[in-house]
């Protein structure tokens, strides 16, 4: 069996620019999450939520246009609607897993005094208290989950037209 090399670069080429745009979208996810919960009191879990809508909208539009934008022989509405069906599948992993994660994350933050040792040995000025900290490293935990389950699932079934 020989590997077909272009298809190879192509299809890693893709990853990379998926890698991007989720960091695109972490910012975003992670960005409204902190400004939702800790400026504006929302609730973390609807936080969560709300920050996850956020990004899904960023990332349709970048992996539409930048990195699949050979994807076009589906319409458009039909490769939303698919889009935002493996976000909501998405959702449905991410939110469970959350708040299942997030006393015991915030738990390890407060143990460790992980704020306390990053601002004390990186010289790094935070207002994050444990409680803030413990819920990001939820967050990430999930994200990293999801965000296998998205590139796996849109790659084969939203984006599968393209070669």
């Amino acid at each position: 069996m020989s590997l077909d090399r272009p298809r190879v670069k192509r299809e890693m080429t893709r990853f990379m620019k998926f890698i991007v745009v989720g960091g695109i979208g972490a910012v975003v996810d992670f960005g409204t999450f902190n400004i939702l919960n800790g400026l504006f009191g929302v609730w973390s879990v609807a936080a969560s939520v709300m920050s996850f809508s956020a990004a899904v909208t960023s990332n349709f539009l970048w992996n539409r246009f930048w990195t699949y934008p050979d994807s076009r022989s589906k319409s458009l509405p039909r490769q939303i609607g698919q889009f935002i069906v493996v976000s909501f599948v998405g959702l449905a992993i991410r939110t469970p897993l959350f708040a299942y994660v997030e006393a015991p994350a915030i738990r390890f933050a407060e143990r460790t005094q992980l704020l306390a040792l990053g601002a004390h040995y990186l010289s790094i000025p935070t207002n994050l208290d444990p409680t803030m900290l413990g819920r990001n490293l939820a967050l990430g935990l999930a994200v990293v989950i999801v965000m296998t389950w998205n590139f796996g699932i849109n790659r084969f079934w939203t984006y599968g037209d393209v070669s």
